[in-house]
């Protein structure tokens, strides 16, 4: 067998032993039902519901949980449950865009830095020193208090904070492929230095960074609905479940539905991203949940 022909062969594995840890204990089946409905309030929220989020209507301000508003009403007449499905959309974008910026960007650090070696390296490392100094929601206010509140600039401050957990563990990835004995073979066949990075090196160094991105996509919604609390995300009337919060806090003692419904949507989301991550992280690892 070709060296060439056994990277697909160990990706098929892998993707086979991702899906049996999916498929195999009732917990993660019932985290991957529910990112399921997640992703259908994501893409297609009318599915779910026909109200308007944003609709106002004064007259049905505050009223609880019924027949006709699941959710209750907040503080303006708008229907809760339509927000929070709405509201989906905003997070989980939010996330998952923050998330593959700092994936893409820290990659591609992480394999420069560790196919460069010398001057380049240690540059891309110090940065990597510096970012990580800051906790990664601090970083990402600060720059946020340069560029300003507002769904893109949300993302970016996310993004780079991200960075590091990324480019260190491709980095260190490609410190142990490139010495490994079948890219010394493959070097022997008079590869070229990219044909060789793409084929052998590339693969084999961002396999864990779907991992990382997954256990790292709950760290980022909380991260986002934080700051999104103090408004520094979507601005109102958007229905996104942190700025949700916020409105909220003002009307807990008279109306509790108004906060609960969206902080319960962003636990039970990051809840059952951690538990499916957490469970293909195991399995990519080889080991067996106990």
């Amino acid at each position: 067998m070709s060296i060439s022909s056994t990277v697909p062969e160990q990706e098929r594995r892998r993707t086979v032993g991702l899906l049996r840890a999916t498929l195999s204990r009732p917990g993660v089946v019932v985290s991957s039902l529910f990112l399921l409905l997640v992703a259908i309030a994501t893409v297609w929220p009318h599915v779910l519901t026909a109200a308007d989020p944003i609709a106002a209507d004064p007259l049905q301000s505050q009223l609880p949980p019924s027949v006709d508003h699941w959710f209750g009403t907040d503080h303006l007449g708008r229907d809760v449950f339509s927000r929070v499905v709405h509201g989906t959309r905003y997070s989980i974008l939010i996330g998952v865009s923050a998330v593959a910026i700092a994936a893409v960007i820290g990659s591609l650090l992480g394999l420069l830095s560790g196919l460069a070696r010398g001057l380049v390296d240690e540059a891309i490392s110090r940065f990597l020193d510096v970012v990580s100094s800051f906790p990664d929601l601090l970083l990402a206010l600060v720059l946020i208090s340069f560029t300003g509140p507002g769904t893109v600039n949300l993302i970016f401050a996310l993004g780079v904070a991200s960075v590091p957990r990324f480019a260190r563990v491709v980095r260190a990835q490609t410190f142990v492929i490139s010495k490994s004995g079948y890219v010394e073979q493959a070097r022997t066949f008079g590869l070229t230095p990219r044909v060789l990075v793409i084929r052998h090196v590339l693969p084999h160094a961002i396999a864990q960074v779907p991992i990382l991105a997954t256990i790292g996509l709950g760290t980022t919604i909380i991260q986002a609905a934080g700051l999104s609390f103090l408004g520094m995300g979507p601005q109102p009337p958007a229905p996104e479940w942190g700025a949700m919060l916020a409105e909220a806090r003002n009307y807990l003692r008279v109306a509790w539905w108004i906060g609960v419904w969206p902080g319960l949507a962003i636990t039970l989301t990051v809840i059952a991203i951690s538990v499916l991550g957490k469970r293909w992280q195991l399995a990519f690892e080889g080991r067996r949940q106990s």
